[in-house]
C-alpha cells in the first residue's frame, strides 16, 4: 500500500512540476499581451489628442470617438458596425415594417458599395436598380473610401428630395446615372397572388409582420380557390430578399415542415451553439412547393431555402444565393447606440455553412434580361394545324363539354405562356409545379 501511494504521489509531484514548468511561460506570455494592448491604447490616445490639437481644422470629438469605434468593429468583417442612436432607432423601426430611404439593401465590396437586392414597391426598385450593380457615386460624390454607414448616411434625406446615384453594372460598358426620389418605406413582408392553379407568395423581407403576413395569404388563396386540393402547389418566391429577423426565417420554415432540424448557429464558444427543430403542421399539407431564389437572396432568405431543400420538401429554382452565412446580434450601448456584432455561423440541417458558397438551385434558371421586341412581321405565316386543312375530318369522338374543356386548358396555357415574357424564372416554377402535381394525382 505505502509503494502505491508513493508511486500516487511522485506521479502527482512531477505533473506538479510539469505543469508550474508550461504554466509560468504562459502566464508571462499573457501578461506580455495585457501589456501590448495598454501600450495600444496609450498609442490611441496620443494620436486622439494630436488630431484635436494639431489638425488643421476644428475636429467633433464625438464623431472622431464614433469613427474609431466603427473602424474596429468593419474591421472584422462587413456585417458588424456601430449604430449611433438615430442608427439604432432607425434599425429598430425597420424590423417594424416601415422606414425612410430609398429601399435598398447594400453592402460593401472592395471598397464599393454593391446593391445585395432593391426592396420591393420601393423608389430603387422603381428606378430599375439591380441585384449585383454597384454603387459608386452619390450626387457626384465618390463613395471610394468611405465605410458602409458613411456611404449609407449620403443616400438619406428628406422623403420628397431627389437623389441621382451613378452605377456599374455587369454587361454594361460605361458607368450610368439612375435619378430616385426619397420615400417613406412602407413594407408588405408577403404578396400573394394566384398564377393558375399555383399560389404564388412573395416573400421581400424578414421582419416582425412576415410569418403572419405569409399564413393569412395562402390561407384567403386557398379559400378562394375553394380548398388547397384545389391548388396545384405553392410557390415562394424569395427573389432579391435581403432577410431579416432569423426567428421570422425559422417560422416561414416551420410553416412547411413536420419535423427535422431547420437551421443550427455556432458561435465562437461551443456551448453558446443553438439548434432550432420544426414543429407538426404544414401550412400547405402536403402540396408540392418551389422557392425561387437568385443573387440578391441572403441571410434568412437562404436559411428557408436551405431548411426546405436539406429536407426534400421544396424544389429550388433560379440562381446561386448570395452566401451570407452569419448571425449578426444587435446590442445595446450607452447612450442609446448599438453596435451590430457578428456572433456565430449558421449550418442548415445537412450541417453545411453557406457562408461565401450560397445555397445551389436544384434546377439552374437564368433570368433573360428584358429586351426591346420589335412588333411582329404580319407576313410571318401563321401555324397551321390539321384543322386548317380544308375537308379534314371532324372529331366526332369528343362531346362538347369535353371540346369546351380542351379549349379552356388551351387558353389557361396560352395565358401562362405570356408569363413568360413578364418573368421567366416565375413561368418554370409553375410548370414545374403543374408537373409535381400531376405526378401526385396518378399516385
Amino acid at each position: 500500500m505505502r509503494k502505491f501511494l508513493m508511486a500516487v504521489g511522485g506521479g502527482a509531484l512531477a505533473g506538479l512540476i510539469a505543469s508550474t514548468q508550461i504554466a509560468g511561460p504562459l502566464l508571462a506570455q499573457e501578461g506580455k499581451t495585457q501589456v501590448n494592448v495598454y501600450e495600444q491604447l496609450d498609442l490611441f490616445g496620443d494620436i486622439f489628442e494630436r488630431i484635436r490639437a494639431q489638425y488643421v481644422e476644428e475636429v467633433d470629438e464625438g464623431e472622431l470617438v464614433e469613427a474609431a469605434i466603427n473602424g474596429m468593429l468593419q474591421s472584422l468583417d462587413p456585417h458588424s458596425s456601430y449604430l449611433s442612436p438615430d442608427d439604432a432607432q432607425d434599425m429598430r423601426v425597420q424590423t417594424r415594417g416601415e422606414f425612410g430611404g430609398l429601399g435598398i439593401e447594400v453592402t460593401q465590396e472592395e471598397g464599393f458599395v454593391k446593391v445585395v437586392a432593391p426592396m420591393d414597391g420601393t423608389p430603387a426598385e422603381e428606378a430599375g436598380v439591380l441585384s449585383g450593380d454597384f454603387i459608386t457615386h452619390v450626387d457626384g460624390e465618390s463613395l471610394l473610401g468611405l465605410t458602409l454607414d458613411e456611404a449609407v448616411e449620403l443616400m438619406r434625406g428628406p422623403v420628397g428630395s431627389e437623389i441621382v446615384v451613378t452605377l456599374v453594372r455587369e454587361g454594361e460598358a460605361e458607368p450610368f446615372d439612375v435619378t430616385i426620389i426619397r420615400d417613406t418605406i412602407r413594407l408588405t413582408a408577403v404578396r400573394t397572388r394566384t398564377e393558375g392553379e399555383a399560389v404564388v407568395l412573395r416573400v421581400s423581407t424578414f421582419n416582425d409582420q412576415t410569418f403572419d403576413n405569409l399564413k393569412d395569404g395562402l390561407a384567403k388563396a386557398a379559400e378562394e380557390a375553394g380548398g388547397l386540393d384545389n391548388l396545384s402547389g405553392v410557390i415562394i418566391d424569395l427573389r432579391n430578399n435581403p432577410g431579416g429577423l432569423l426567428n421570422q426565417a425559422i417560422l416561414v420554415a416551420d410553416a412547411f415542415l413536420e419535423e427535422g432540424e431547420i437551421v443550427s448557429t455556432r458561435g465562437r464558444n461551443p456551448e453558446d451553439g443553438e439548434r432550432f427543430n420544426a414543429t407538426p403542421g404544414d401550412l400547405a399539407e402536403g402540396k408540392p412547393i418551389v422557392v425561387l431564389i437568385n443573387g440578391g437572396s441572403a441571410s434568412a432568405s437562404e436559411i428557408v431555402a436551405g431548411a426546405l431543400k436539406d429536407h426534400r420538401r421544396a424544389v429550388i429554382v433560379g440562381t446561386k444565393s448570395f452566401g451570407k452565412g452569419s448571425v449578426q446580434t444587435v446590442m445595446p450601448l450607452r447612450g442609446d447606440g448599438a453596435m451590430r456584432l457578428t456572433t456565430a455561423r449558421y449550418y442548415t440541417p445537412s450541417g453545411r455553412s453557406i457562408q461565401n458558397l450560397g445555397v445551389s438551385p436544384d434546377i439552374v434558371v437564368q433570368q433573360p434580361r428584358a429586351s426591346v421586341v420589335e412588333d411582329e412581321d404580319e407576313s410571318t405565316p401563321r401555324t397551321r394545324s390539321e384543322a386548317d386543312l380544308r375537308g379534314s375530318l371532324s372529331n366526332d369522338s369528343l362531346s362538347e363539354d369535353e371540346i369546351r374543356q380542351i379549349e379552356e386548358d388551351n387558353a389557361k396555357a396560352e395565358e401562362a405562356a405570356k408569363l413568360r415574357d413578364e418573368d421567366y424564372q416565375l413561368a418554370y416554377a409553375i410548370d414545374i409545379l403543374k408537373g409535381l402535381s400531376a405526378l401526385e394525382s396518378g399516385q
